[in-house]
């Protein structure tokens, strides 16, 4: 491993090389990010694992492996979705119950697997809160129908939260389920007699008016249509069957043979990551070639032509995972008292801001309805002419409170010293108050981890220098606060802007991309993106071998992006720099100490119920 690699990436290597086999799929795509674990059609999304590699990231990162390795491996989509019921509930109980089937299987065949699976459902135990849940209202039954099914299948005692709302149901289930929960290890290894197991168990603990449509009984009238058209049309098929039931029988071994070889390849991979943790690299067992690498995904959906040399050295990072928490703590404490006075004016700004939006959150109502709540205030007409029907009202409520803020900063090395300061007390005031809102927020920070290109540069210089090399630097994309988290566990990232080093480039057209990309995932009905921004995109490496416009061009093709497929409301403000040339909805400003005033007034303005108002007051503002 070379200096300047980093120490977690032999990790990540030889644990995607053992999911793949896990998986039995070569081809299968997997990834880490900072975004919750998923799966998608053909790849994996892990959690990531930092420089650090603390014991935490490793066990989570090898069982959120494990699970979704043997999803693909033992899982069939086709089946599932045969006898996937319709309902809500039952459809969670049957995936949960599959779910912890898969696992099951693997741990009886690659016992490995287990404890990193533990590891697994103790962390998202933990995250959500199971261990402190005292009523079987507050615990998903669901869930605890997958945490029974493991436990029976291997045997295995569940970690203390899942263990908590597995005992809050547990008495539920077996006394509704109980007799049909004894033949559960019969049918582990066919997913299709499982899945009507699960089925039954669903019907059970009463929810078999989700199940839908049985597809065995559908399967059986179209099979005995069939059967007797085609006896009719070809008597000697039923010999030609026998024939290759025959031959059937005698693959089977064979079959049972490979499943154990593939087991054993995957169970030494995973004693190789062992030694990983230990400093050493995983080597494939003797004989197999390396496996090539899945095709690239487009480097940017805005713009085919945009091209990177290398993205093996960029960097999707927590701010927590870039500093010691005692040196954010100290970080933060500076931010506090560099911008004490300050502090007033933006608080100031803030409860206005919070004004605004409650008084618009106040809940509206209909009137002259048929049915609803008596409407007292029409009373005194009925007493004058009782002739008049009485009249209801009913309360409804709007729509924007389902809503979610990104805030994008700019850490490049021009926003040193007050403009970045005030930046950071805006973004936090204000997640603080949209979140007295119910509006989520996100902050995210854009920069580079070199000056004048990075270990990117470096590789295309021993190369040769190819011309045209595209973007020639080392991304860093900062998450200083996720949606979902709360505002006081993410406080003192913020102080990390404060770092010494921190701010060096700009490449705003691929940070614009990232954070739609994300945002546009999310599931509130409206979506709202800030950039907070001084200039335009500047990388002196990229620009030196490359156009001159060629990451302004790339920021333009984004924008434009955005724009036209409408799933996130883009707004941006410049400090000291046009904007508007960019940007269709943006504000100028000239002196730093206007930012909180415009950032406030912005997102004020978005949030006008009138569209007329909303457009009138963003152009008030456009300076």
């Amino acid at each position: 491993m070379s200096q300047s690699e980093n120490p977690a990436d032999p990790f990540k290597r030889a644990l995607a090389e053992t999911t793949k086999v896990l998986a039995e799929d070569p081809e299968l795509a997997v990834s880490y990010s900072v975004d919750p674990p998923g799966m998608t059609g053909d790849g994996v999304r892990l959690p990531q694992v930092t420089r650090r590699m603390t014991r935490e990231e490793v066990l989570l990162a090898r069982g959120t492996a494990d699970s979704y390795a043997l999803r693909c491996r033992y899982h069939d989509d086709a089946t599932n979705n045969r006898y996937l019921p319709e309902g809500q509930m039952a459809r969670d109980i049957f995936e949960a119950m599959e779910m912890a089937r898969c696992e099951a299987v693997g741990a009886r065949d690659m016992p490995g697997t287990a404890s990193n699976i533990d590891a697994r459902i103790a962390h998202e135990a933990e995250r959500r809160g199971y261990a402190q849940i005292r009523e079987a209202s507050e615990a998903p039954l669901a869930v605890a129908a997958g945490y029974l099914v493991r436990q029976i299948a291997t045997g295995r005692t569940l970690p203390e939260g899942a263990e908590n709302v597995l005992g809050l149901w547990r008495g539920f289930i077996e006394e509704q389920a109980g007799g049909t929960l004894e033949d559960l290890k019969d049918s582990l290894t066919d997913q299709a007699a499982f899945a009507r197991f699960a089925r039954q168990v669903i019907t059970d603990l009463g929810y078999g008016d989700q199940l839908g449509d049985d597809p065995d009984q559908d399967d059986a009238s179209d099979d005995d249509a069939g059967d007797e058209q085609e006896e009719q049309e070809n008597p000697d098929s039923q010999g030609q069957e026998d024939g290759q039931s025959e031959d059937a029988s005698e693959a089977a071994p064979e079959q049972a043979q490979e499943a154990q070889d593939d087991a054993s390849q995957a169970q030494i991979l995973m004693d190789d990551m062992s030694d990983l943790e230990m400093g050493e690299e995983a080597e494939l067992p003797d004989g197999e070639a390396e496996m090539e690498p899945p095709p690239p995904m487009p480097i940017s959906e805005a713009d085919p032509k945009y091209t990177i040399y290398t993205s093996d050295f960029d960097e999707e990072i927590r701010a927590e995972d870039l500093a010691e928490p005692a040196e954010l703590e100290r970080l933060r404490a500076y931010l506090d008292q560099q911008l004490d006075p300050l502090k007033g004016a933006v608080g100031r700004l803030a409860n206005k801001l919070q004004r605004r939006l409650l008084a618009q959150q106040n809940r509206t109502w209909e009137f002259d309805l048929d049915e609803g709540i008596l409407d007292a205030a029409r009373l005194a007409r009925i007493v004058a002419n009782p002739t008049v029907p009485l009249a209801y009202k009913q309360e409804k409520e709007m729509e924007f409170r389902d809503t979610v803020v990104t805030l994008l900063l700019d850490n490049s090395g021009s926003m040193r010293g007050r403009p970045i300061s005030i930046a950071a007390i805006c973004a936090d005031i204000l997640a603080r108050t949209l979140e007295r809102c119910n509006v989520k927020v996100e902050i995210l920070g854009f920069t580079t981890r070199a000056w004048k290109g990075g270990q990117a540069r470096e590789k295309w210089l021993q190369d040769g220098r190819p011309q045209l090399p595209g973007r020639l630097n080392d991304l860093r994309h900062i998450v200083y606060k996720s949606a979902d988290a709360p505002w006081r566990r993410a406080r003192t990232n913020l102080g990390l802007m404060m770092k010494e080093g921190l701010l060096k480039e700009n490449i705003d057209g691929e940070a614009l991309e990232w954070a739609h990309r994300r945002i546009a995932a999310r599931g509130e009905a409206r979506r709202i993106l800030m950039v907070i921004s001084d200039g335009a995109p500047v990388d002196d490496s990229t620009l030196s071998v490359n156009p001159a416009n060629y990451l302004e061009k790339h920021l333009r093709d984004v924008i434009a992006m955005v724009e036209r497929k409408k799933l996130v409301e883009l707004i941006a403000i410049g400090i000291g720099h046009d904007v508007t040339r960019y940007y269709e909805r943006a504000v100028t400003i000239t002196d730093v100490e206007q930012l909180a005033g415009a950032m406030t007034e912005q997102l004020a303005a978005l949030f006008e119920s009138d569209p007329r108002m909303r457009r009138r007051t963003l152009q008030r503002h456009i300076i």
